[in-house]
C-alpha cells in the first residue's frame, strides 16, 4: 500500500526525491530534488532519449541509499516493442553518483541522442515548505568541463557541480550525448552531482560500489549484526524489526560536536537534521538495540544546551534545543533555528534518557560527565519552565513572529483544543509535560543519590516529585469523564478534550493507581482506539478529524509509549493489543511505519489510510517497533540486571531476542504465548 508516486533515497542528512522515472521537476512547494544541508541543490534533472521522456518499466529501491530505474523509449504503436532500454542507477551520499546505461537490443546499429537537463533553485527547506521567493542571484556556467549551477546572496554562496565520464556536449542547460550503438551493443556514463557549501568534497560512492557506507563507525552489515537477533513466528514482526534497524542506519548523521559518532535525523523529507525531541525519544526507543544513539544524543544536546535568554530563538539557560538548521534563512537570521529552543518537553526528556541510559548500560561516567547539564536542566524546569510559580511547566513563545505557538510534541498551531473545538490560549501547561517533569525528578533523585553523591538534592527532588504528583492528580483529573485534561490554559481552566496524551501520563508514572484503570479503558475505547492504534484525539470531540495532523490521526511512536505506559501499570494485555495493531498496520506500509497515518476505524477501511505528507522513514516511527518489542518481552533494567516478563498478543506465539547488551553483559530474552494453559516463558 505504500505510495509509489515518488522514489526517495537518503544518506544521513542528504536525500533525493524523484518520480518513478528518476526525474526531478520540482515545483516551488514540493520537497522533490537533491537536498544537502537544508538546501535544494538540484531541482531539475530530466532525462530524454530521442527527444522524449522514456516510459517506466520498473523501479528498484531496496537499499536506502540507492535506486535503479528501468526505462524504455516510447513506441508509436503497441504492436512494436522498443528496441532500446535505459537503466539509471543512482547512489546518494554527500551528493549523487548516477550511472546511465543504454542497451541496443536490435540486430541493426542505432543512432540515438540522450539528454540530461539540469537546474537548481537552491531553495532553503523553509522556502520549499512556505513557497517563498528567492532573494539572491542564480548563475549557470560551463567551467573546466563541468556544469556549475550557482547561487549567491551576499556572503551565502552555494554551487552544484555536475560532471560526466563520457564525452558530451555540455551547455548551461545540461548534457547532450550522441550515441552510435552497435547491434546488441551498450553505452554508459557516470554522472557526478556535487553539492558545494564551502569546500569541495568527494561524493561518497564511486562507480560499481554496491555496499552501504552509512554515516557511522560500523558498516550496515556490522550494524545489523551488532543488534540483538530477533526470532519470531510472526513474519511481519521480523520484517518490521529489520526495516527499523536499516532505517535507523539510514537516518544517522555526524554532528560537528561528535565527529566520531552519529545520531538520528528526525525524518525525510522535512526533518533531515537534529531535533531534540525526536532524537531523545528515538534514542530511548532504541536503547536496548543501539545504546550508542543515546550516548551521542545526550552529549550533542548537552553541548548545545541553552545558556542565555534569547527571545528570537526562544532560548533560556538550561533549556534543551528543539531544532537546528543550516540553510539560507537561518544564515540571515530570518528563521531562529541556529539552534531554536521552542520545545518544553525536550528538557525533562533529556533527564529521563540520561537516567535510563545509565540504568541500562551501567555507564556511570556518562551521568557524571553530564551532571552539570542535568543540574542546569533541573534549574530550567523550576524557573523558566514554571513561568508563574504554580508548580507546573507552562509554555508561551518569546518569538511571536516565527516561533512555535505550541511547544509540546503536538506542536501544530491548532493541536490544543477544548472538547467543543475552541482553541486553548497560551500560556499552556499540557498534561504530558507535567508527567515528564515528574519522571525526570524521580529519576534524577536516584542519580543524585547513587552517582552524584548529593543526598540533599536527592531528597529535594523526591519531595518535589511527590508534591507534583498529588497536585497534578487533583488539578488535571476530570472525575465525571474519567480522564485527565489535555492541559491547563492561561486561565488555569481544564482543556477537556480526550486525547492520546493521557497514555504518556501512564508512561511517566504520574497517574495515581486508582485512576489508571479508567485511563486504560479510555485508551482502548472506541473513541480513541481505531483498531490500528490509538488516535491523537477522540472521535466525537469537535476538533476530531481522522486526517488532521495532531487531532485524530494515529502516530506509531505515540502508540509505542502508550503501550509502555499501560505495561508500567500492569495492563499488559492492553499493551500487547496496541503492539499487535501497530505491527499489523506495518504490513500495509511495506514494514516501514510512517510518521503518521489516518485515524479511520479499521472496520471502515480494511487497511490503514496513508497521511498525505507523512515523513518516511521517520526516526521515532522507526523506533516504535523497537519499544513495542521491549514492551512485549517486558524488558527492564534494575540494579544491573535484566528483567524479562513477556506477554504476547494472540497473533504472536513466539518471540526472542539474542544478545541483549547492557550492564549485565549479554543476555537472551525468550517468550512463548499462553496457548491452552501452556507456559508463557
Amino acid at each position: 500500500m505504500a505510495s509509489t508516486d515518488t522514489i526517495s533515497i537518503l544518506d544521513g542528512s542528504t536525500f533525493v526525491v524523484s518520480d518513478r522515472r528518476g526525474d526531478i521537476d520540482a515545483g516551488p512547494d514540493q520537497p522533490h530534488g537533491l537536498f544537502y544541508r537544508d538546501t535544494r541543490f538540484l531541482s531539475r534533472w530530466l532525462l530524454t532519449v530521442g527527444g522524449a521522456k522514456p516510459d517506466v518499466l520498473s523501479t528498484e529501491h531496496e537499499s536506502y541509499f540507492a535506486a535503479q530505474f528501468f526505462l524504455a523509449p516510447k513506441s508509436d504503436t503497441i504492436y512494436k516493442n522498443p528496441y532500446l532500454s535505459v537503466l539509471r542507477k543512482r547512489l546518494v551520499g554527500d551528493g549523487i553518483h548516477e550511472d546511465v546505461t543504454v542497451l541496443n537490443h536490435d540486430d541493426e546499429p542505432a543512432t540515438v541522442e540522450v539528454r540530461l537537463e539540469a537546474g537548481a533553485d537552491f531553495a532553503d527547506l523553509f522556502e520549499v515548505k512556505d513557497a517563498l521567493a528567492k532573494k539572491g542571484e542564480s548563475s549557470r556556467q560551463v567551467r573546466d568541463g563541468e556544469l556549475v549551477l550557482g547561487y549567491r546572496r551576499d556572503d551565502f554562496v552555494r554551487e552544484t557541480i555536475i560532471s560526466a565520464s563520457a564525452d558530451a556536449e555540455i551547455t548551461e542547460e545540461g548534457f547532450v550525448f550522441r550515441l552510435e550503438l552497435e547491434p546488441h551493443g551498450e553505452w554508459s556514463t557516470c554522472i557526478f552531482v556535487e553539492p558545494v557549501a564551502g569546500e569541495r568534497h568527494k561524493i561518497k560512492y564511486d562507480h560499481g560500489e554496491t555496499h552501504a557506507k552509512p554515516n557511522m563507525r560500523l558498516s550496515l552489515e556490522d550494524w545489523l549484526e551488532q543488534a540483538p537477533e530477533l526470532a519470531s513466528d510472526s513474519d511481519a514482526l521480523g520484517h518490521t524489526y529489520r526495516q527499523s534497524l536499516v532505517d535507523l542506519a539510514a537516518l544517522r548523521f555526524y554532528s560537528d560536536l561528535s565527529p566520531n559518532d552519529s545520531l538520528p535525523a528526525a525524518g525525510l523529507p522535512w526533518f533531515m537534521t537534529l531535533f531534540g525531541r525526536d532524537s531523545l525519544l528515538t534514542s530511548y526507543q532504541a536503547l536496548p538495540f543501539a545504546p550508542e544513539l543515546a550516548e551521542t544524543t545526550l552529549r550533542v544536546l548537552g553541548a548545545r544546551q541553552g545558556t542565555e535568554v534569547n527571545d528570537f530563538r526562544d532560548e533560556e539557560p538550561g533549556r534543551i534545543l528543539h531544532e537546528i538548521r543550516f540553510g539560507e534563512l537561518v544564515h540571515f537570521g530570518e528563521r531562529p533555528h541556529s539552534p531554536y529552543f521552542g520545545a518544553s518537553d525536550t528538557t525533562p526528556l533529556f533527564l529521563i534518557l540520561l537516567e535510563e541510559t545509565e540504568r541500562w548500560t551501567g555507564k556511570t561516567e556518562l551521568a557524571r560527565e553530564l551532571e552539570p547539564n542535568a543540574r542546569a536542566a533541573l534549574a530550567w524546569i523550576d524557573t523558566y519552565g514554571d513561568r508563574d510559580g504554580d508548580g507546573y511547566v507552562e509554555y508561551e513563545r518569546r518569538n511571536t513572529e516565527s516561533g512555535l505557538e505550541n511547544q509540546c510534541w503536538k506542536d501544530s498551531w491548532n493541536s490544543i483544543l477544548f472538547a467543543d473545538g475552541t482553541l486553548a490560549a497560551t500560556p499552556l501547561a499540557t498534561c504530558e509535560i507535567q508527567g515528564l517533569v515528574y519522571d525526570a525528578k524521580v529519576r534524577c533523585s536516584r542519580l543524585a543519590r547513587e552517582v552524584w553523591d548529593d543526598e540533599e538534592l536527592a531528597g529535594r527532588l523526591e519531595r518535589e516529585a511527590a508534591e507534583l504528583k498529588e497536585r497534578f492528580n487533583r488539578d488535571f483529573w476530570i472525575a465525571e469523564r474519567g480522564y485527565f485534561a489535555l492541559a491547563l490554559d492561561g486561565e488555569k481552566r481544564q482543556v477537556d478534550s480526550l486525547t492520546s496524551n493521557i497514555g504518556l501520563l501512564l508512561w511517566s508514572g504520574i497517574v495515581d493507581d486508582d485512576k489508571a484503570a479508567s485511563v486504560a479503558e479510555q485508551l482502548l475505547g472506541e473513541r480513541l482506539f481505531s483498531g490500528w492504534g490509538v488516535r491523537t484525539m477522540a472521535k466525537g470531540d469537535a476538533g476530531y478529524n481522522p486526517i488532521e495532523y495532531h487531532n485524530g490521526t494515529v502516530w506509531p511512536h505515540d502508540n509505542s509509549f502508550i503501550a509502555a505506559g499501560l505495561a508500567r501499570y500492569g495492563f499488559r494485555e492492553e499493551a500487547a493489543r496496541i503492539a499487535e495493531a501497530i505491527f499489523e498496520a506495518a504490513r500495509f506500509f511495506d514494514f516501514r511505519l510512517p510518521e503518521v497515518f489516518a485515524g479511520y476505524e479499521r472496520e471502515r477501511t480494511g487497511a490503514p489510510v496513508e497521511y498525505p505528507t507523512a515523513s518516511s522513514p521517520q526516526a521515532w516511527a522507526t523506533g516504535a517497533p523497537l519499544l513495542l518489542i521491549r514492551v512485549l518481552l517486558g524488558l527492564e533494567a534494575r540494579d544491573g540486571e535484566l528483567e524479562v516478563d513477556p506477554v504476547l498478543p494472540p497473533s504472536i506465539a513466539t518471540l526472542s531476542l539474542r544478545g541483549l547488551s547492557g550492564a549485565w553483559g549479554k543476555r537472551d530474552a525468550d517468550a512463548a504465548a499462553v496457548r491452552n494453559g501452556s507456559a508463557r516463558n
